[in-house]
This record gives C-alpha cells, sequence and structure tokens, in this order.
C-alpha cells in the first residue's frame, strides 16, 4: 500500500535535484571551506554561489545580508535575542498569540527577563485585526515580529503593510517574519512588497532541503548582534563551520520552490480545495480552522467535534496515511494548541484537531484516499466519544 504523506508543514521530503547537487560535498569536496589550501576553495565558492541563489530567489539584493544557519529555530532566536543585546534601551516587543514556538517561547522569555511583550490576539478565523497592532504600536517600540503564514492553519499576515506602518511610527522600529512556511508557497520579494522587513528566517526542510540547514536574513544596517559567537565564519555574524552540502542543497530547493510557486498556487490549492469540500460534505459537525481566511493553498486544518486527535492520527497512520494534529514542534505535550486556544476553537474540537499539507509531489490518488478513509475512522471513534450521540449524529452536550 502507498503511503500518503500530507505533513509537509512539520518536514517534506528532500527533493531528487537537492540530493544530486549536495553529493559532491559528502564525497569529493569534503574540505572546510574555512581552509587555505586550494582544493578547500571549491568548498568556499560552493557556499558563496549558494548565497547568491538564495538572494536572489528572496528578491534580497545584496548577498552579503543571507546568513546560514541551522535551521529557522536558530534563525528566529537569533533574530530575537540578536535585536534585543544591540538595543538595550528600548524594551517593547510586539508578536502575535499564534507564532511558531521558536518565536512564541522565546517572547516569553523575553518577558519574564523584563521586557513588555505584547501577543497581538486573532479572531476566530485566526486572523490579527490591524486596529489591535496600530493601538499598541509606538516610537518607542523595539522590535514586531510576525510571521508570514502559520504553520498549523495556515492563515496568511499581512506583513508588508505591518512593516510599513511600523517604519512610518519609526524607522528605528526593527520587524522580524518568520517565513518558514512561506517560501515557496507564496511569493517573497524583500526589495519589494517586504522591503521594510528587516529581518527574515525560514529553514531548508519544509522546501525540500535536508533538515539542519536554515537562514536568516539581515538587512544592512539593521541594529543586531551575532547570536552564536566564536570562529570568524559567516563575516563574524554565525560561529560554526559552514555545513556546505546542506547550504549546497538549500539553494537548490530554493530555486526550485521559488519555480514552483504557480504550481502550488494553482494544482496544490485545488487538491486541498477538494479535500476540504468533499470532507466537509461527508463529516458533520467539522469545522476549518481559518476557512474564510487568506490561507497557504497547501494546508487544511480540521477542527472535529467529539474525539481526540491522537485517536483519529493512529488510525490514519494504520491506513498507511501520515498527517498531523498541529506543530510538530509541539507533538509530545498533551495541551492543546496555543494555536487554536487563541482562535477560540471550541473545547469539543479543540483537542480533536487534524493538520493536513500537501506538496508538489502528492497527486489526486492522495487526495482520493484521504477521502475514502477519514470519514469512515471518524464515524468509528465517536461511537466511542462520550461527547457524541451516534443514534442523531450529533454532539451529546
Amino acid at each position: 500500500m502507498k503511503t500518503v504523506y500530507v505533513d509537509n508543514n512539520a518536514t517534506t521530503a528532500i527533493a531528487p535535484e537537492v540530493l544530486e547537487a549536495m553529493q559532491p560535498y559528502f564525497t569529493s569536496d569534503y574540505f572546510n571551506p574555512s581552509s587555505m589550501y586550494a582544493l578547500a576553495q571549491s568548498s568556499a565558492e560552493a557556499i558563496q554561489d549558494a548565497r547568491r541563489t538564495i538572494a536572489r530567489c528572496l528578491g534580497a539584493g545584496d548577498p552579503k545580508q543571507i546568513l546560514f544557519t541551522g535551521s529557522a529555530t536558530e534563525s528566529n532566536n537569533s533574530a530575537l535575542f540578536g535585536t534585543v543585546q544591540a538595543n538595550p534601551e528600548r524594551r517593547h516587543v510586539i508578536t502575535t498569540a499564534v507564532e511558531h514556538p521558536s518565536v512564541f517561547e522565546v517572547c516569553k522569555e523575553l518577558q519574564r527577563r523584563g521586557l513588555e511583550v505584547e501577543f497581538l490576539p486573532v479572531n476566530r478565523q485566526g486572523e490579527l485585526m490591524m486596529s489591535d497592532y496600530v493601538k499598541i504600536l509606538h516610537s518607542n517600540t523595539l522590535l514586531v515580529s510576525i510571521m508570514r503564514a502559520n504553520n498549523e492553519t495556515g492563515v496568511c499576515y499581512p506583513v508588508a503593510e505591518v512593516a510599513r506602518i511600523a517604519k512610518e511610527t519609526s524607522p528605528s522600529i526593527i520587524v522580524h517574519t518568520d517565513a518558514t512556511q512561506a517560501i515557496g508557497k507564496l511569493p517573497v520579494n524583500l526589495q519589494g512588497d517586504l522591503k521594510h522587513v528587516d529581518l527574515l528566517s525560514f529553514s531548508g526542510h519544509k522546501l525540500h532541503a535536508p533538515k539542519g540547514i536554515g537562514v536568516l536574513f539581515v538587512r544592512h544596517d539593521t541594529k543586531w548582534q551575532p547570536y552564536l559567537l566564536g570562529g570568524h565564519q559567516e563575516r563574524g555574524l554565525r560561529a560554526g563551520t559552514e555545513n556546505v552540502p546542506y547550504i549546497v542543497g538549500l539553494a537548490k530547493a530554493c530555486e526550485l520552490a521559488v519555480a514552483g510557486v504557480d504550481d502550488e498556487q494553482t494544482r496544490v490549492r485545488s487538491m486541498r480545495d477538494r479535500l476540504q469540500k468533499e470532507l466537509a460534505e461527508r463529516i458533520p459537525a467539522l469545522e476549518i480552522n481559518g476557512k474564510d481566511a487568506e490561507r497557504l493553498p497547501n494546508t487544511l486544518n480540521l477542527a472535529i467535534h467529539g474525539i481526540e486527535g491522537e485517536a483519529i492520527l493512529f488510525e490514519l497512520s494504520r491506513h498507511g496515511v501520515c498527517a498531523s494534529s498541529g506543530s510538530a514542534c509541539t507533538s509530545g505535550s498533551l495541551d492543546p494548541s496555543h494555536v487554536l486556544k487563541a482562535m477560540s476553537v471550541p473545547f469539543t474540537a479543540i483537542h480533536g484537531s487534524l493538520r493536513l499539507s500537501l506538496s508538489r509531489y502528492n497527486d489526486d490518488e492522495d487526495i482520493e484516499r484521504i477521502i475514502e478513509t477519514l470519514p469512515g475512522i471518524v464515524a468509528n471513534l465517536r461511537r466511542l466519544s462520550p461527547y457524541w450521540d451516534d443514534n442523531r449524529n450529533r454532539l451529546n452536550i
């Protein structure tokens, strides 16, 4: 039986083209790019070529603004802590209640350290109210960190407008966005609509590159300090020997991702929309989290009333379907998703969330399997649920 993989917001398969590009740097060109002998120069040049490629894919202008890290988590930590360290005189930070844990938990830590951190609420669709943002923004704000798109629901956020308003309020306000879920799914142009964004983070394993490689874009003249200290790598801005094969792979993946944005917006979106329509028709007491908001084309987050998400995932796995109940970074926790809590998802569904996230490698056969399988799983589990009246086919509350 073919495995149906629909957990691409957690991680993606490495693209064959990416693996091929990486291969020489595991074998013949394995040298430390900081070494002075001639053979090591091919590794050093490969890094610079990758930096130029990624800068071009992001519309970033000068490649020197691209720093390589070990993950989006490191990039996010570096962006936030590095900004705070470089600006001790300012103490006001704005973020949202639905950020990825690598921003959300850092902001809670900043709060514990005495900074004034405000978490913007979202509505039932997961959307920000810009009036709330404008109300708390002021000229002495240090940092605004708002993700481009949510990893659980796929809801997109108006980062370009957020950044523009921040700079109009005070040019010294630093704007960061976690764009991990956006690269390859939405257009990203740091000299265009995102020209007011100072710091941007993402990782390779969400766009068919390997795990263990990330990027932090740092715009020139941003008041920011390096987070990892030690060696001279990355022009002294991020210590540690560069992971050459992964950097090369990430550059290739970025090229493929940018070339595939139109496919994401058409074919992948069409599969997602079909899945949403069919499941909504076949499963009673089901809500689409973020249904009426602007969303990533690949992401479908379901609130299934009356049953536990873990049980759904177990049964789907038995049928060869790999999905998620939310962020992979919090899958070990029994607490409901902080994103869904912020969206006021009802208690009868908040533990029954299911995230289906597609990629360019999914096809109509995968969609058909889920449509054929999931409604029966839900019906069987509801027969055992104290929250479900099976005779009346409705919630028992």
